[in-house]
């Protein structure tokens, strides 16, 4: 099969590494039985008040068939030219620190008039979690492959295949959360060798709770249905046909997975690509290469879900559906001024401290780096949004705390928005 050559990842040595994504659930709350994504049922009831809980935000209350696509009667829809007064008001926001931000704002509002800032739009960064929506891109590709005219066999597909961690998922700290129907409630713990779910369940678990070891779960059965087709599903015992080939044929094979799908959907991949597993266990069977992206990209990506032809109708609409905020808002989609607002969202975090340089170097506050990075669609007010828009955005401030910073551009961005559409 073809494939496209990658350049090899630096080595990152030295100083003290981490890589964070805090918990935030998606997908809307009325699909448990649709989708087989249980703790869908527990938030819902705990926002009916039935169980302990948080209540969700006015926003976060959207139903399955609520969530639409704004530019799909536009397939010709590309992205404008940057609006030279809109970019500048974007960059004043930022403040000092302009020059280590990527910042990309659509307002699709009102569809014949887009408006486009862009701000370092071309710089690359490393995506972080952010590359878990190119991952779902991925394999929603492959499975429209598998059935591209049988929409029902697509969701058969998720809902139905069983997946069990192995040592794929290993090492991740970062919690999910499991339903217990029965007794009526939660726990959060991470994912742990032998845990089974649906592989919808573990798609949700990597995009919701940004969960690394759920994503390489998912990674792995991408792998697995590229490899097996028709097949696929296919017993433990088989899986050795694949894990067994030698270490640059399983590499290629990754690649052809999870890269090509995004070339094929006319996206740059020297611009935009996961290239690797997201836990060491997953690296450590199947190599990768470099991830990166720009925020032009990452915004083409977006505007290509919109318009319904990320893959296709459904599963742009399925994608658009997993980043939909139904849980705890966090960084970028914590700011205050979005409640009201439908949030479709993603983020991710990279940093890394020297404790010789700074002993007070922590979460979110790198010193050597100090990466982070939002995509989000909001949607003002939810139930009838008189304001649409998209950003995707990059940082790299040091010694200052990212996520904070990111809710604080949410909400001086939102609120210049409300005053352009006054």
């Amino acid at each position: 099969m073809h494939h496209v050559p990658f350049r090899l990842a630096p080595l990152i040595v030295g100083g003290v590494l981490a890589v964070a994504a805090p918990g935030a659930g998606a997908y809307p709350l009325d699909a448990a039985e649709e989708t087989g994504i249980e703790r869908l049922e527990g938030y819902r009831l705990a926002n009916e008040g039935e169980i302990a809980g948080n209540r969700l935000p006015p926003g976060a209350l959207l139903d399955r068939e609520q969530i639409r696509l704004h530019l799909a009667d536009q397939p010709e829809f590309e992205l404008p030219e940057v609006d030279a007064d809109l970019t500048r008001r974007v960059v004043d926001l930022l403040g000092a620190e302009a020059p280590h931000y990527s910042v990309s704002v659509l307002d699709i509002s009102d569809p014949q008039r887009p408006r486009y800032a862009e701000h370092n739009g071309r710089t690359t960064r490393t995506p972080g979690s952010v590359g878990k929506v190119m991952l779902a891109t991925a394999l929603l590709q492959a499975i429209a492959d598998r059935f591209p005219d049988d929409i029902g066999a697509r969701e058969r597909l998720l809902r139905e295949t069983q997946v069990t961690a192995d040592e794929f998922i290993q090492w991740d700290s970062h919690t999910v959360p499991f339903w217990d129907g029965e007794a009526k409630r939660f726990t959060r713990r991470p994912l742990q060798v032998g845990d089974t779910a649906n592989l919808w369940s573990y798609l949700d678990w990597a995009l919701s709770a940004s969960s690394n070891a759920a994503a390489s779960a998912v990674m792995k059965e991408l792998v697995l249905l590229h490899h097996f087709d028709d097949e696929y599903p296919v017993p433990v015992e088989r899986e050795a046909e694949l894990f067994d080939r030698p270490p640059a044929e399983r590499r290629d094979i990754l690649l052809e997975a999870l890269v090509e799908p995004i070339a094929r959907n006319g996206l740059d991949t020297e611009k935009l690509r996961q290239g690797a597993f997201f836990t060491s266990g997953g690296k450590g069977r199947i190599s990768g290469t470099n991830s990166l992206s720009t925020t032009r990209e990452l915004m083409r990506l977006l505007v290509k879900m919109e318009q319904g032809e990320l893959v296709d109708a459904w599963s742009s609409r399925e994608l658009k559906r997993l980043l939909y905020m139904t849980e705890r808002r966090i960084r970028y989609a914590s700011s205050p001024a979005l409640q009201d607002a439908a949030v479709y969202f993603k983020s991710g975090s990279l940093y890394k401290c020297d404790r010789e340089k700074n002993p007070d170097c922590g979460k979110y506050r790198g010193n050597v780096y100090n990466y982070m990075h939002s995509v989000a669609i909001v949607e003002h007010p939810a139930d009838d949004p008189e304001r649409v828009y998209l950003v995707t955005m990059t940082s790299n401030v040091l010694n200052v705390n990212s996520a904070v910073a990111h809710q604080t551009f949410a909400t001086r961005l939102h609120r210049l928005m409300q005053e352009r559409h006054r």
